[in-house]
């Protein structure tokens, strides 16, 4: 008949693993469950669905990987709180061994912690800035012995944004660590000046304690312009 279209071929259909998924997905959307809320029991959803009880516990595993679903031991399987975490846990390892991808998720980093420094400025208590204090102190003892500092840098990006409370920051922070010592090698990478990148932390500490937001962004900007000459100088050496 002329006007109209083809027949589109059919795809792949998905294996029974993944339809069960969806159909389990159907279900907590369809009767708007919410975290806490519990599914019905295994035996009972694979009567309905038409399949084994083990395809339904293949994916509500495959669910509690991605933090959909929970099972609590004894009790039964239940709608778990929403989480970027599962996300940002799979991304560094995804992220493998790319310095373009590493450089990039230092961007986005970068933007993030300079765009919510201000926060930080206005809600610091005087513990957590004594906390960073202690943690770039041991930043100066070991640059001075001229030892790597990875697991209080780390420390420090926590600790400075500790009081903001926002778990989605804290997740990218822990990915961009194990995401930049990961790739190639780079938990033994060189830094051609630990005392200098003490001396950031160090200076970052004190504009935000000084309340100076517009110095505390200079120096997280200056920061990340260091750990993008690190991952430069990293290639080369890669490279060459």
């Amino acid at each position: 008949m002329s006007g109209l279209k083809g027949i589109k071929p059919l795809t792949k259909p998905p294996s029974l693993h993944v339809t069960v998924q969806e159909s389990l997905r159907g279900y907590i959307e369809d009767n708007q469950l919410k975290a806490g809320d519990a599914l019905p029991p295994e035996s009972f959803l694979a009567q309905q669905l038409g399949v084994s009880r083990n395809s339904v516990r293949e994916a509500i595993k495959a669910l509690e990987s991605v933090g959909i679903l929970e099972t609590r031991r004894g009790i039964g399987v239940f709608v778990k709180e929403f989480s970027f975490q599962p996300l940002l846990d799979n991304l560094a390892y995804g992220l493998g061994d790319a310095l373009r991808d590493v450089e990039e998720l230092r961007e986005l980093r970068r933007v993030l912690e300079t765009g919510l420094i201000h926060k930080t400025v206005e809600m610091i208590s005087e513990e957590d800035l004594a906390a960073l204090r202690q943690v770039t102190e041991r930043m100066r003892q070991r640059a001075e012995r001229a030892e790597s500092f990875a697991e209080e840098d780390e420390q420090f990006h926590r600790l400075l944004f500790r009081c903001q409370n926002n778990r989605m920051l804290t997740g990218l922070i822990e990915v961009f660590w194990r995401a930049f010592y990961k790739a190639s090698n780079f938990a033994n990478l060189a830094n051609s000046d630990p005392l200098s990148t003490w001396r950031d932390h160090h200076e970052i500490v004190e504009a935000v304690a000084a309340r100076d937001v517009e110095r505390a962004r200079e120096r997280l900007d200056k920061h990340y312009e260091g750990i993008l000459e690190v991952i430069a100088n990293n290639r080369k050496s890669t490279e060459g």
